[in-house]
């Protein structure tokens, strides 16, 4: 076969969610990516134009699989789903809409369980959030309701019953074998709570669940590489792999093995015999968060590059990379052997790009290396450079083009990738930049 005709449809336009999938086929010149037009999708504000996307899907191509963000098309987005006020009769109206445009075709699909944010912040959430989002969160876990209106009980509660019963059709759908595989998601989450009783009942009536969100749809584009890779985990702090990640309900050593379980990964026994070593910088006790300044013990050996084919994922803080880390990691990198550097978000979203990274890269018919160039350069300029610290000497979005540039050379050097580099906030806010390499 010459071709692998893949289309995929994003959570939203978020780099990580639309570039990134862009950036990682790039490697296989083999590879054709369709993506809906970008101004299509939905952001922080804005809610995708689901019926352009339908109009788009129904003009494409015949592609070998579809890898569907189902939350894109039900209800415009992720954070459409927590907000939208549509019925349940409205988005099923809907959904028989999508199944003429899915049906005989090889459909990876993924939907989220609602989460519950730990916090009073409304930016992705509903309006009544930044009064009472913590509350609801403890009522949630502890079913005491300290103080919180009935009314925004009532609301909250619809809401995730109408959507909790839009994921059992979708369940109904892959019994009926229009889904080839479905998973539904657990963002936010932790170990307790409304949105965990659900997915345990997700789970009852048959279906998969999966701690994570953003990853997904490239760990599903992992899946649709058919290509065993067996892979050894490397925990770099091997007594603390059973520890609980922060914004996860399983412990970092659960959330590997998952991942490597769901993007079609073998895991391998022992080093000598794994295709590659993914070096997992994990954390002690603790997870480290730099958005919300939680301290943890941060990498303090010394790091020695694997003598096989390696990646590396740097989980010891949500939100970026550990500076030590990275410090020993570029010291002495292999670039013969390397297939790869995540460090954003959550260790879900981390673990899951970096494995399609790997997946695409050992998988490629027609190699391009300045892609695979171009993609650790973003993952280090804005997982590193960005992430772990720029932001944390900035109050808003603003210019940062001389804070980057130490960044710039010294990883320009390493990769021998010549750069201009643009940065941009898609959402106008710290939390994500866009890194745009010329």
């Amino acid at each position: 076969m010459s071709d692998m005709r893949i289309a995929f449809v994003p959570i939203d336009n978020r780099p990580v969610c639309y570039s990134l999938a862009k950036d990682i086929c790039a490697m296989d010149e083999e590879i054709l990516l369709y993506l809906p037009p970008r101004h299509l999708l939905g952001d922080l504000t804005k809610t995708a134009d689901i019926e352009k996307i339908f109009e788009w899907m129904s003009e494409l191509p015949e592609t070998d699989v579809m890898i569907l963000s189902l939350d894109t098309i039900c209800y415009g987005g992720l954070i459409p789903s927590r907000r939208g006020k549509e019925t349940i009769a409205e988005l099923k109206e809907r959904l028989e809409r999508l199944k003429p445009l899915i049906l005989n075709k090889k459909v990876y699909a993924f939907s989220s369980i609602m989460r519950i944010s730990n916090n009073n912040y409304n930016e992705e959430e509903k309006e009544y959030w930044k009064d009472w989002g913590e509350k609801i969160f403890a009522w949630s876990f502890s079913g005491v309701n300290d103080g919180i209106p009935e009314e925004i009980i009532k609301d909250y509660l619809e809401t995730r019953k109408r959507n909790f019963e839009i994921n059992k059709i979708y369940l109904e759908w892959q019994k009926e074998g229009i889904l080839d595989t479905l998973i539904f998601s657990k963002d936010d989450c932790a170990e307790k709570g409304l949105n965990v009783e659900e997915a345990r009942e997700l789970e009852r009536l048959g279906g998969m669940t999966k701690t994570g969100a953003d990853e997904i749809p490239l760990t599903l584009l992992s899946r649709a590489i058919d290509k065993e890779i067996k892979v050894y985990p490397e925990f770099l702090e091997t007594e603390y792999k059973d520890c609980i990640s922060n914004y996860e309900d399983v412990s970092i050593e659960k959330s590997v093995l998952g991942q490597l379980e769901l993007g079609g990964f073998k895991a391998a026994e022992s080093k000598s015999s794994a295709d590659i070593i993914l070096v997992v910088n994990n954390f002690i006790k603790k997870q480290g968060e730099l958005v919300m300044g939680w301290e943890t013990t941060p990498f303090s050996g010394e790091f020695k590059t694997p003598d096989k084919y390696y990646c590396a994922a740097d989980v010891r803080y949500a939100n970026g990379a550990d500076n030590n880390f990275v410090e020993e990691l570029l010291k002495n990198i292999d670039l013969g052997k390397f297939f790869g550097y995540a460090g954003w978000n959550t260790s879900a979203n981390t673990l899951g790009s970096l494995l399609a990274c790997v997946k695409v890269k050992w998988g490629a018919k027609k190699y391009n290396h300045k892609a695979f160039q171009k993609l650790q350069m973003i993952r280090f300029l804005d997982d590193w450079g960005y992430q772990a610290n720029i932001r944390a000497q900035i109050n808003s979005p603003c210019n940062i083009t001389r804070q980057m540039k130490f960044y710039e050379e010294k990883l320009s050097q390493i990769f021998d990738y010549k750069i201009n580099a643009e940065y941009t906030y898609p959402w106008n806010r710290k939390f994500e930049i866009e890194v745009k390499l010329t």
